[in-house]
């Protein structure tokens, strides 16, 4: 592993303090189960290591049916599927969570540190696109903020400027009569990178017959997650039903802009996108049907 120095921060304006000066050659410490690896294996060159786990508000972690989730950048994934009150409103994330790795990697690695890593393959960002949430950005000219469905600008880039961090995730209380459903396709059983992820978030009206509106985001199958958004729209106001479903599996579809490689072809990820979007937005609405 290469030499380089690290900085504890204690405080937000501290941690940007180092980021500004410092550029491209300082990167922010998590979890650290992504960047860490990544500077071992040579594969990304780190002059400064910014630890800024110590900092209050990386590690919020508050959900109540006002204010919806606040999601500390650098909070560890098994607080998430640990919290009972996430586990209802948030289900979509908690998939996600619980399938980062395994036990020991959950106790570590954090949302935050998976949606700036920005890998087009990453488990939890087609949750946090589908359930609408914000990005939390600090930086030299103060605090900002950004959905994610902006944030990741291409494999392993995002739009953080020099000295913007990001400190947390704002994710609203869902309506009622609504719910989500994240799942991936994967060679092995377990701690394997997705071939293809899928999300989905629903809302059904009160007889639960029609969906009022939904939401589909992608994993794996172009440059950064996609959001669906035509394949979204074509459900407004539809009766829940098969073809309304394929219809919307076919246009996500349409979106996807898969490569091959070692762990499948364009075609098999095109043809996951369809059975992946069928079963994440059935799961979303079984899951209102059974609350």
């Amino acid at each position: 592993m290469q030499a380089f120095e690290y900085v504890a921060a204690q405080t937000v304006p501290e941690a940007v303090a180092v980021l500004k000066e410092k550029g491209q050659q300082a990167r922010v410490l998590a979890g650290g189960t992504d960047l860490i690896v990544q500077v071992r294996e040579a594969k990304r060159d780190v002059d400064w290591m910014v630890d800024i786990k110590a900092i209050p508000e990386v590690n919020v972690l508050t959900h109540d049916s006002q204010n919806g989730l606040r999601l500390g950048a650098a909070v560890p994934c098994y607080q998430i599927y640990g919290t009972e009150s996430i586990c209802e409103s948030f289900p979509a994330l908690v998939d996600a969570t619980k399938i980062i790795g395994g036990t020991a990697i959950q106790g570590r690695a954090c949302v935050g540190g998976n949606l700036c890593n920005a890998s087009p393959a990453a488990d939890c960002i087609p949750p946090l696109i589908v359930l609408n949430a914000i990005c939390v950005i600090a930086g030299p000219g103060g605090e900002k903020e950004l959905p994610v469905g902006a944030f990741c600008t291409g494999p392993g880039q995002t739009a953080l400027e020099r000295g913007e961090m990001l400190v947390a995730l704002k994710i609203p209380q869902p309506s009622s009569h609504s719910s989500s459903y994240y799942l991936r396709f994967i060679p092995r059983n377990e701690m394997d990178i997705a071939v293809v992820g899928a999300g989905a978030a629903v809302t059904l009206d009160a007889a639960q017959e029609t969906i009022v509106s939904a939401r589909i985001a992608l994993a794996a199958v172009a440059p950064t997650p996609l959001f669906a958004e035509e394949a979204s729209a074509l459900l407004a106001g539809r009766e829940i039903s098969d073809a309304a479903i394929d219809e919307a599996a076919a246009a996500a579809q349409a979106i996807a802009r898969p490569i091959s490689d070692m762990r499948g072809t364009a075609e098999q990820r095109t043809h996951l996108v369809g059975v992946l979007t069928r079963r994440a937005l059935k799961g979303a609405i079984q899951r209102v049907l059974d609350a």
